[in-house]
């Protein structure tokens, strides 16, 4: 049985070059993508420029201006960034078609059975980079017989993969071969000690040329690209050089595991594993039975959105609109079958009429609700056929869902709540809102909503009719309220809480005949709002000489003067 393939792709300046793409040449010296953490700005991202001023992901903001001067500034969008992941995940998925997203900037493949569609392993990396760089995308991939083994490679591999656990390692070798094989103590040896990994292609080279009897060749070290690729069988030698770091563990476990010496993954390898269970957990231990293979660690590929869309080609050229319905009547049934068969509705629909001339004319038609009856979208879609310019016929239609959301069944009801539906359906304010969206459109239909405060100017808030559900019992309040509501105007009045004498208000001099009050309101200690600073309000319904019913207020004064105002009217 072949061993399984593992692609790791890992984009580590994503924020960046999306940013780059998007602007297309508008950014050409170091630039930073910003993102807030403890209400302190930080880089999530940056391009080769800023990288080589210095500049590292997750140092401050202001210490990267520091260092650089002329440093660009941009917000984190992490929304378009999983976009833009999503993207490439597309890309990614023709070479191979289990590709699941690793993360925020990372995506993972399982290329088992596929690297030899694209002339071998070696030859698959070089496309991937090559079309990468093509797309001004910067990656790093790693391929091995396991999903940790190729994340590792991919975020930390060097040119310098090796292990000294292999049988041609210098370290098992006898002293005295191991001096004569290696002369200079303090230099070779002291560099496989810090850091690079015993057991090097090139020292290996040497060896089996002078125990041959020949002279020790040079040697080519190898690229960078075959060093992140780890041969079948042999994740051991390609992960024992690697810090700890790359076996995905937390910070905190990392730097304890430094304290006490283990700094490389071949540290751990050669420890027993029920010792490291018993003081660093089970999840060291998981990790590294991933890594090696012992546990499984599946890649499951993200679940390809659904997709709904009708064609139909037609053999002659039509122009008439009853020949557009017709061909809208035979698409919209197919296409709600197979809304229905996915649980969802169409909320957003476009409908594509290509002409003999190589010309397509686009209608989109949005409804209130999402739906998948053909008698409710039809109506929508004849009123926007009367825009299309059909010129010299219409060969294809293409009827596309755009944007479609679940739709759940009707609950069950009883005889007299279904009378009662039955003489009012619940459709028909939604195909109002449909037809009225179709020609307004249904970004200018919007509703209120009730909202919980005793605040007046904010008991209602502004919605979108078509993204809202209508509120048919607003809550009573407890005390009157007007009907024309406007913002303070100052009342030349005494600055007394009570209203005994005449005011003057608008120019005009007012008599109260009637004062009904008071209701004492508090502003919201939680908010600084700047018309509240004037501190707590007396409301008053005040009836005038001449009938007209007044809302007044006495503000008894804070960050602002005391006095009388004025915000609304009774009918």
């Amino acid at each position: 049985m072949p061993h399984r393939r593992i692609l790791s792709l890992w984009f580590p300046r994503l924020g960046a070059d999306r940013i780059l793409r998007q602007e297309r040449g508008g950014v050409t010296g170091p630039l930073v993508v910003t993102d807030e953490v403890s209400n302190m700005q930080v880089i999530s991202s940056l391009n080769w420029a800023a990288e080589n001023e210095g500049l590292c992901v997750g140092q401050s903001l202001r210490d990267a201006h520091a260092l650089c001067a002329h440093l660009v500034t941009r917000s984190r969008n992490p929304a378009s960034e999983q976009a833009f992941l999503a993207t490439l995940q597309r890309w990614a998925g023709q070479f191979s078609p289990w590709v699941a997203p690793e993360g925020e900037d990372a995506l993972v493949l399982d290329l088992t059975g596929c690297a030899h569609l694209f002339g071998g392993e070696t030859a698959l990396a070089t496309r991937i980079e090559a079309d990468c760089t093509a797309m001004g995308v910067s990656v790093s991939l790693g391929l091995a017989d396991t999903r940790g083994a190729a994340w590792a490679l991919a975020r930390f591999a060097t040119a310098d993969v090796g292990s000294d656990r292999s049988g041609d390692a210098i370290q098992q070798e006898a002293r005295a071969t191991r001096a004569r094989a290696q002369p200079n103590r303090t230099g070779q040896g002291a560099t496989q000690r810090s850091g690079e990994g015993a057991g090097h292609p090139r020292d290996h080279a040497k060896r089996r040329h002078w125990t041959r009897g020949g002279a020790a060749p040079q040697g080519v070290l190898p690229t960078e690209r075959l060093t992140r690729i780890a041969q079948p069988g042999h994740a051991y030698g390609a992960l024992a050089p690697l810090p700890i770091a790359a076996l995905r563990l937390d910070p905190a476990m990392v730097a304890q595991l430094n304290r006490l010496g283990m700094r490389r993954i071949e540290d751990l390898l050669g420890q027993p594993r029920a010792a490291l269970a018993r003081r660093f957990g089970r999840g060291l231990v998981l990790r590294l039975d991933q890594a090696m293979g012992s546990a499984p660690e599946p890649v499951s590929p993200a679940r390809m959105p659904d997709h709904f869309a009708v064609r139909l080609t037609l053999p002659e050229p039509i122009g008439l609109m009853e020949d557009f319905l017709a061909a809208v009547d035979r698409m919209l049934p197919h296409l709600c079958t197979r809304l229905e068969t996915r649980g969802k509705g169409a909320r957003v629909l476009r409908l594509e009429a290509h002409r003999t001339d190589q010309e397509a004319e686009r209608v989109v038609v949005t409804l209130a609700r999402p739906s998948r009856t053909p008698d409710r979208i039809r109506p929508l879609l004849a009123m926007k056929l009367e825009g299309i310019d059909a010129g010299f016929g219409i060969d294809m239609l293409r009827l596309e869902v755009l944007q479609a959301e679940p739709l759940h069944a009707r609950s069950q009801v009883g005889h007299q709540e279904a009378g009662a539906r039955a003489r009012v359906p619940d459709h028909c304010m939604e195909d109002l809102l449909g037809r009225l969206g179709a020609r307004v459109g249904m970004e200018a239909l919007t509703r209120y909503h009730p909202v919980e405060t005793h605040v007046p100017e904010k008991t209602a808030q502004i919605q979108a009719a078509a993204w809202s559900e209508a509120t048919p019992n607003w809550p009573a309040p407890t005390r009157p309220r007007p009907v024309l509501l406007w913002p303070p105007e100052v009342v030349m009045a005494p600055e007394v809480p009570h209203l005994s004498t005449g005011f003057r208000w608008r120019g005009r001099d007012w008599q109260p005949v009637r004062c009904d009050g008071p209701e004492r309101l508090a502003p919201e200690w939680w908010l600084d709002d700047p018309n509240w600073r004037s501190g707590v309000r007396d409301y008053w319904v005040v009836v005038t000489a001449c009938g007209q019913r007044l809302w007044l207020y006495y503000a008894h004064g804070g960050a602002a003067s005391r006095g009388w105002f004025c915000q609304g009217a009774f009918a």
